[in-house]
């Protein structure tokens, strides 16, 4: 097994390693920076919140950040979100997205909707609730015993959209919430899937009464080119959870955000209704700075500049990568671009991974497929200089591949 690299410092796209390597962080540290590593304006808010207040119970307690940070949110929210419940990740702001969901119907009386629907291939985290609604695999193998029981659905194509609505119209009634991370499933290999149809497939859902819920940890925040990538589609989701890009990937933060009507069920003098979740950190009030920060630098309008010219650098590239290359299924949404290296057996356990990872390095660019899947998921702040440096080195990689 290859040793970690030491990192001591980073700025921008840039990590710089203890023996004076440097390395263009090509996939933004598991998705999570936005605006570049060790941003001044984020540090420096951080600071004076630090100074100010870092931390207070978030419950019988309130303060500033926490609220300013819900009122900058709701409006950005696609599906007229009403609340906000703070969490510290993204694993657990699906949870209380899972739990919320299976409470509404049981403080409504409806205590036959228990079943969750899932698409197969997805990730949500690695929290049991989490673990079981994504897809079972090799993250999960140890726990399969443990896992409850999930309907698993094929994301929606041509062929099979009319027998997945027909499920639904069989079983609906007895199905709580449907999750979903909206055209693009992260770590499950950076499949994408079609907008239009998925559209059909929410109208059909939302017919059976099923909570929706879009898992927009990884898309959220500029990633598929709008700011959620439920704005791509015809129908709304009822529960959004959000993290990762939520804090500029400065610090730990999880949202799940919730329509009027999910809420209202909660809102009852009967104390067995109430929503029992918490954590020690929620609404961290440096963490919601942070998040405030983040958003301030995303709606310049030099960062949504930045944001569509990734977006048509990497369909360019790709354009590239699919006449003369050893690759496959190259797809592009928004300033994710992915393809798989058409070599050995497809999925996470595939070797070629970090056989990238080590050549890229070397030239100065670090990747990190999923298996044969290479993936390139910048911050905004990446130069054009940058980008060309890691799209050469890609090139490069598979060069060799092709003979």
């Amino acid at each position: 097994m290859t040793p970690p690299v030491p990192i001591t410092s980073a700025a921008g796209t840039l990590l710089y390693a203890e023996d004076g390597s440097t390395y263009i962080d090509a996939i933004s540290s598991w998705w999570v920076n936005l605006h570049g590593h060790a941003h001044s304006y984020i540090a420096e808010k951080i600071y004076h919140q630090a100074l100010q207040l870092e931390q207070v119970i978030f419950a019988g307690f309130t303060h500033e950040p926490a609220v300013s940070l819900a009122e900058r949110l709701l409006p950005l929210l696609p599906g007229n979100m009403s609340r906000i419940f703070y969490s510290d990740n993204g694993s657990t702001s699906t949870e209380v997205a899972l739990k919320m969901s299976i409470q509404y119907w049981w403080n409504r009386g409806e205590t036959n909707r228990k079943k969750i629907l899932a698409f197969r291939n997805s990730y949500h985290g690695d929290t049991f609730g989490a673990m079981s609604v994504s897809d079972r695999s090799v993250f999960t193998l140890a726990f399969h015993d443990l896992l409850f029981e999930v309907i698993f659905i094929d994301t929606p194509t041509p062929e099979n959209i009319d027998a997945t609505i027909q499920l639904l119209q069989e079983q609906g009634e007895q199905i709580a919430a449907f999750i979903y991370e909206p055209l693009v499933q992260g770590a499950g290999g950076i499949k994408m899937y079609d907008a239009a149809l998925m559209g059909r497939l929410l109208a059909a859902t939302q017919r059976s009464r099923i909570i929706c819920i879009a898992d927009e940890v990884m898309t959220g925040f500029g990633r598929t080119g709008k700011l959620f990538a439920s704005e791509y589609l015809s129908e709304q989701p009822d529960i959004i959870c959000l993290s990762k890009g939520l804090t500029g990937g400065t610090m730990a933060l999880g949202v799940t955000a919730c329509k009027q009507h999910i809420y209202e069920a909660f809102v009852n003098d009967d104390t067995y209704k109430t929503f029992f979740h918490g954590h020690s950190f929620t609404a961290n009030p440096i963490a919601c700075t942070a998040a405030l920060a983040s958003l301030d630098l995303l709606e310049k309008e030099g960062c949504r500049q930045k944001i569509d010219w990734i977006c048509r650098s990497n369909q360019t590239f790709a354009g590239t990568l699919a006449a003369d290359h050893p690759v496959k299924d190259v797809r592009v949404c928004g300033t994710i671009l992915a393809f798989e290296i058409n070599q050995g057996k497809d999925g996470y356990l595939n070797s070629i991974s970090s056989f990238v990872t080590q050549q890229a390095m070397q030239k100065g660019v670090y990747l990190r497929p999923l298996g044969n899947t290479v993936y390139l998921m910048p911050p905004y702040c990446i130069t054009e200089e940058e980008l060309t440096q890691v799209y050469r080195v890609i090139k490069d990689i598979l060069e060799p591949l092709s003979r």
